[in-house]
């Protein structure tokens, strides 16, 4: 662990003006400008333990070291975008280098639906502005084991997408029924790849679940769980849409909920994602995750209309049943063998459909793990996809070959990739090469490959 005595919280604030699906979308920059007054008046940026920091653009290269943007990165993403992932690099970095005692990027568009593979819009979020980070640490900073810790109401499909094959990376989603909200995915069986198994950590919580379950949950999993792991650098996945006000969910949390969970994760960097009760939660959360990130004082922060709320007996009875279900996973984390309906050879394969909600496309991926005894294992995800009414979207083959590949993994997938270019089905191949970070695109319609190196 960092040695932090005497050092700041670094904060970023981007409400990025240029950017919304819609003026009236519940995804807008109003998200952010009445956090901004509130933290003003209170004078929390004028305290000593706080620093403010300008942000910065992450490059195309960023991207897709974690992403296939289909074409292109540039054709997927805005400034806006960048700007958004570029603020979570640049406070990772400067809390990675002893700089900073952690941050808070409080930033827009927001990015935990966005999965491995980018085709458009999802649940508001091209870009996954976390994982994008992560990987940016792992390269530049030589960090191996992080933990993600989403606290949105919906699930983080898209960042358990990216790091469903990682054994590195544990990644722990609490958030409300996936029956009962979008994306409608989060189940506890959901526990992660062959290689990776129960690294992914979903706890779907019944509609109306308070403060007094969340802490239960946090107590008695998320940080046995993570005392286990001894992850290097912690991420919190900063969703604010489990407030008991939030439009969108049916949630009972508080703002001293959010506060004392950010105190007991102790988070080396949490990162905004979804919360859009803009004047009745998000100042109010927002100011008590700050304190708790800066150690300062954060009982005094309440919500106007606060009131106590009682969960029934059969609520809490099944948090604690779903927990005790999931520590049994864990503990059974290095036992568990590949399902064999799954493997073919020495792949593990799975068929995916993926819907854009906001763009309206159907995506179909077959997605193919390399069963190494000596690496994770190279993947390998053909993609194909509709607009619309049928306007298709282009095949496309994507390589990727993890930061820990073995040197016969790293050459098959190279092969692959060369082969796969000579294949007219595909109009685009890709190979992400991590351990080199290096990214190629191939588009068969031109003859021409792109090179992009960090």
């Amino acid at each position: 662990m960092r040695e932090s005595i005497g050092k700041q919280t670094g904060l970023i604030f981007f409400p990025a003006f240029d950017w919304a699906i819609s003026p009236t979308h519940p995804e807008r920059e109003e998200r952010l400008l009445y956090t901004r007054d509130q933290i003003f008046e209170e004078g929390i940026m004028d305290l000593p333990q706080i620093s403010e920091y300008a942000p910065v653009l992450a490059t195309a290269h960023d991207i897709a070291r974690t992403h296939f943007c289909v074409p292109r990165v540039e054709d997927q993403t805005t400034e806006a975008h960048l700007i958004a992932a570029g603020a979570a690099i640049l406070l990772a970095d400067e809390i990675a280098s002893g700089r900073l005692k952690n941050g808070f990027a409080l930033v827009r568009p927001p990015g935990h639906h966005s999965m491995r593979v980018v085709r458009g819009n999802r649940g508001f979020c091209n870009i996954n502005n976390e994982a994008i980070m992560v990987d940016y640490l792992r390269r530049h900073h030589g960090i191996k084991r992080v933990a993600i810790v989403d606290t949105d109401v919906h699930h983080g499909d898209g960042t358990q997408d990216i790091f469903w094959h990682d054994p590195d990376v544990l990644f722990i989603s609490f958030h409300q029924d996936g029956r009962t909200l979008y994306p409608g995915t989060g189940f506890t069986n959901e526990a992660g790849g062959p290689k990776a198994y129960a690294r992914t950590i979903n706890i779907p919580l019944p509609p109306g679940t308070t403060d007094e379950s969340l802490m239960y949950v946090v107590d008695n999993l998320i940080l046995p769980v993570l005392n286990d792991f001894k992850p290097e650098f912690i991420v919190n996945s900063a969703g604010q849409d489990n407030h008991y006000t939030d439009p969108l969910g049916s949630m009972k949390i508080t703002a001293q909920g959010y506060a004392r969970l950010t105190e007991k994760l102790r988070p080396d960097l949490a990162v905004l994602e979804g919360g859009y009760a803009i004047e009745t939660a998000l100042p109010y959360v927002n100011m008590g995750i700050i304190l708790a990130l800066a150690g300062l004082d954060y009982t005094y922060v309440r919500e106007p209309d606060l009131r106590p709320f009682k969960e029934s007996p059969d609520l809490a009875s099944d948090v604690r049943w779903t927990v005790d279900k999931l520590m049994r996973q864990w503990e059974k984390r290095d036992l568990v063998v590949p399902n064999p309906e799954h493997v073919k050879g020495n792949y593990y394969q799975q068929v995916k459909s993926i819907y854009y909600d906001t763009d309206g496309i159907n995506e179909n991926q077959l997605e193919k793990l390399r069963l190494c005894g000596n690496c994770p294992g190279y993947l390998t995800i053909d993609t194909k996809a509709t607009h619309g009414y049928g306007r298709t979207g282009g095949r496309a083959l994507c390589v990727s070959i993890p930061f820990t590949a073995c040197s016969s993994c790293r050459a098959e997938a190279e092969d692959l990739y060369e082969q796969s270019k000579k294949i007219k089905e595909y109009q685009h191949v890709y190979l992400q090469d991590k351990p080199s970070d290096i990214f190629l695109s191939y588009d068969s319609a031109s003859g021409q490959e792109r090179r992009s190196e960090g």
